[in-house]
């Protein structure tokens, strides 16, 4: 079992930056992969950005490759996600997810462990 809290909600001016935290309890974090998700209201839940185990691989939608970050520190059981010039399409309700299975996957039906989600808001 894992469990997730995500913390770093906040509400910023497009061009902006937020970054937000996803602590993991449980002492296998390191043995999961970790994903963002964001989900808009009105809209489906969408990827954002994963990160294995080791941080050997991250993979980034293309909506956000070279403005967002993902990172982890398996010591701390902590996951990032840094989001620079943020627009104001990137509000959303922000997940982090869990995954046991060692294949990278942008399916959201593919991770096992959600957190309860925390909010960023870009005004134009």
């Amino acid at each position: 079992q894992v469990q997730l809290v995500e913390s770093g909600a906040g509400l910023v001016q497009a061009g902006g930056a937020l970054r937000l935290s996803c602590a993991a309890s449980g002492r296998t974090f390191s043995m999961y992969m970790m994903a963002w998700f964001r989900q808009a209201p009105g809209k489906e839940r969408e990827f954002v950005a994963l990160i294995s185990r080791s941080s050997a691989l991250t993979n980034y939608a293309d909506s956000v490759k070279g403005r967002f970050t993902i990172s982890r520190d398996n010591a701390k059981n902590m996951v990032y996600l840094q989001m620079n010039s943020l627009k104001p399409e990137d509000t959303a309700l922000y997940y982090c997810a869990a995954r046991a299975g060692a294949v990278p996957t942008s399916s959201s039906s593919q991770y096992d462990y959600w957190g309860q989600g925390t909010q960023v808001t870009v005004s134009s």
